[in-house]
């Protein structure tokens, strides 16, 4: 059973450290995404790697779309996985719509993770005014989503250089392109769907992991206003504004993106060694 849910995933473990540290990727991406940040913590830690079913090299025949409707079956893999490994105390450090699924896992199961590095997170991108300003309108992704049905190609070549930003760095969007199109679009749908459309802001509280919140600037996908929002919802929540510009900082910033996670982890170990565990917010 464990053999299999690792194949299916296309699990990776490296790192000569006994402390677990999982990476998950975005919407349309793969691990690959991290190859500029995960090896940097396998002097320390464990590193875990993976692959959402239907992206990278991830076993397609897995694919459920009924499981896959929601991003609960999302952070169902992820919980298996920690399973199927052993993992306790785990370090989750999720990009964007796996800062939602990484909260989903920790709300079913506390115990299995100590923090939660939130990159780019927003639990709901549909605009609910006055009280939660997520981006966009509901209309705006249903146009979107149907876009990607009727024009794959052209959809994953309009949206990655918004996601990505950094237009003096279009290697970026370009690589978000390809990976866009290495997904079969009936996998993308799936996970599409239930990215933008989902409402996991009454999930928020229930979160009990300390984490840290990542909030790039000029985001077009996760603006400043959600990740405010996040910050005083989310218990235990530690508040990071980066210089990083865009939606893939450990892509097109790692080495700010390194030097934030790092600083936290070490805020958190002297912070549980000296038993207090007070949040910080830094702009």
């Amino acid at each position: 059973m464990a053999s299999s849910i690792l194949a299916r995933n296309n699990v990776q473990v490296l790192g000569t450290g006994t402390r677990p540290i999982m990476f998950a990727h975005g919407f349309g991406c793969d691990q690959a995404m991290w190859r500029f940040v995960a090896p940097a913590f396998a002097d320390r830690y464990r590193v875990v790697l993976f692959d959402y079913v239907g992206a990278g090299k991830s076993d397609a025949s897995a694919f459920d779309p009924v499981r896959y409707s929601a991003l609960d079956g999302y952070a169902t893999d992820v919980l298996e996985i920690c399973e199927a490994l052993d993992l306790t105390d785990v370090i989750f450090v999720g990009h964007s719509v796996s800062a939602t699924v990484g909260m989903l896992a920790a709300v079913r199961s506390p115990s299995t993770f100590s923090e939660l590095v939130l990159i780019g997170p927003s639990p709901c991108f549909v605009n609910h005014p006055p009280e939660y300003a997520g981006g966009f309108e509901r209309a705006d992704l249903v146009g979107l989503l149907d876009m990607m049905d009727k024009n794959y190609t052209g959809w994953a070549g309009a949206l990655a250089p918004l996601i990505v930003g950094n237009p003096d760095s279009p290697e970026y969007a370009q690589e978000l392109e390809a990976s866009f199109c290495a997904t079969t679009p009936a996998f993308a749908a799936r996970f599409a769907e239930a990215t933008f459309l989902s409402d996991h802001r009454a999930d928020v509280p229930r979160v009990s992991v300390p984490s840290l919140i990542m909030q790039c600037a000029q985001d077009a996908i996760a603006p400043e206003s959600v990740g405010l929002w996040l910050a005083s919802h989310l218990p235990m929540s530690t508040y990071r504004a980066l210089q990083a510009t865009g939606h893939c900082p450990h892509l097109t910033h790692p080495a700010e993106t390194l030097a934030v996670i790092r600083e936290y982890l070490a805020q958190r170990e002297g912070a549980v060694a000296e038993g207090t565990t007070a949040p910080v917010r830094s702009a």
